[in-house]
């Protein structure tokens, strides 16, 4: 905030650019056979997996236009992978690296986000139920503050 209390964007223009790098992640649990039809690919909207990497992809490259006060960067790697967690908890793990002034752990979490997000619209024409749950930072490094690792993944 300015010294009147008034919301503003951080100014990096002095700021050195470094590599950055931030991993995030969201679980989505379900219906055990909610889990099995999309690890075999038998949703009724599709390939569960490859869709929601595409969401998580585009939405880590759109974060500055949803989150306010967050700049625009230049990615250079996102990627959104899954886990199976339980027979009904998938979890989903973006990273993102670039080399710029400012951190990357919005886009990570949006990436994470949106892909959680997405398994539930593929899904919920066969599981109403689901909930997304555990979205949280797991690691940074890069900028002025250093490095960041979560001591578990549950969020405190």
């Amino acid at each position: 905030m300015d010294q009147n209390g008034n919301v503003r964007m951080v100014d990096v223009g002095e700021k050195a650019v470094t590599a950055r790098m931030a991993v995030a992640q969201a679980e989505i649990c379900m219906q055990p056979q909610t889990m099995e039809r999309i690890c075999q690919g038998t949703m009724p909207k599709g390939d569960v997996f490859s869709c929601a990497r595409i969401a998580g992809i585009m939405a880590a490259k759109r974060t500055f236009e949803l989150i306010p006060m967050c700049h625009p960067l230049p990615m250079e790697a996102v990627a959104v992978d899954f886990e199976t967690v339980t027979p009904s908890c998938l979890r989903v793990r973006a990273t993102v690296r670039c080399n710029w002034k400012t951190g990357v752990e919005m886009e990570a979490l949006t990436a994470a986000s949106v892909a959680a997000l997405t398994v539930y619209d593929m899904c919920k024409a066969v599981d109403r139920g689901m909930v997304i749950q555990t979205i949280c930072l797991l690691e940074k490094s890069g900028g002025k503050s250093g490095r960041f690792v979560r001591k578990t993944e549950e969020p405190r």
